[in-house]
């Protein structure tokens, strides 16, 4: 009669409900520890990748602004050919602070425009009040 049983319902019968459970939690812990292993090589990875491309894009930042100065540079010689004296420089100084009071302008609304995490704070508002005990439950 017991060869009409698997082996793993033989096991089962055999075995007491305690040692079962510490059999479920030992794997538990186990994929547990696996996942959280995975999870950091994976963010390892993706930081090392995050943190060159961020040293490529600081260097294509100061060579833009490299470029940004010899240009400004050569705009004052040559507008000091036209205008004459010191005035050259004034006029792409007034250039460039334009540039940055309409990207200080662009940049102020875009930011009051940022509305943070919304959802998130209106669920985590509502968790205080699932975990209180309804009167049915008293």
């Amino acid at each position: 009669m017991t060869d009409d049983y698997t082996p793993s319902e033989q096991k089962a019968a055999n075995t007491s409900l305690g040692d079962l459970l510490g059999e479920v939690t030992k794997d538990l812990s186990t994929l547990m520890r696996q996942e959280l292993e995975l999870a950091k090589a994976e963010l390892k990875q993706s930081a090392t990748r995050a943190g060159k491309g961020a040293g490529m894009l600081g260097g294509a930042g100061y060579a833009a602004s490299m470029v940004i100065l010899f240009l400004s540079i050569a705009l004052w010689w040559a507008l000091g050919t036209l205008i004459g004296g010191g005035w050259s420089g004034v006029v792409v100084a007034l250039i460039w602070a334009i540039i940055a009071l309409i990207l200080f302008l662009v940049g102020k609304k875009q930011l009051k425009e940022v509305n943070g995490a919304p959802k998130t704070v209106e669920s985590l508002k509502k968790i205080p009040e699932t975990l209180k005990r309804n009167e049915e439950n008293r």
